[in-house]
């Protein structure tokens, strides 16, 4: 193994600490969040936002070793591109199926005329 400059090791080692974080963040939500609306969100923002962290991280390693990562960038552009139309799909089946929420629902969406707005002075 070949000693690296310490700023590519404290960058690698920024980029492993913000995806890890991010990564907990979206597992913490898995867990907390009520109802499946909710959990949608936790993969698809957070923790894609932390492997994409943990990717770059190896991008960087890579161009410290002389290499080109072309194997992390697709795998970024894969996971960005699929996250959301899979949580896309995924909210629309739950929605056909009428899965419960526990979202409030504003007072306009209840068929109830909202109130009128005041005229400008």
């Amino acid at each position: 193994m070949t000693a690296h400059p310490l700023w590519v090791e404290a960058l690698i080692a920024a980029l492993l600490v913000i995806g890890g974080i991010f990564i907990l963040v979206g597992a913490i939500g898995m867990l907390r969040f009520p109802d499946f609306f909710m959990r949608l969100h936790a993969p698809t923002k957070a923790t894609t936002l932390g492997v994409g962290g943990v990717l770059l991280a190896s991008v960087v390693l890579g161009w410290a070793h002389g290499a080109y990562g072309v194997h992390e960038l697709l795998i970024t552009l894969f996971l960005f591109i699929t996250a959301p139309v899979s949580a896309n799909l995924m909210a629309k089946a739950a929605l056909h199926l009428r899965a419960p929420s526990k979202a409030p629902v504003p007072d306009d969406a209840l068929g109830e005329p909202a109130a009128p707005a005041e005229p400008k002075a």
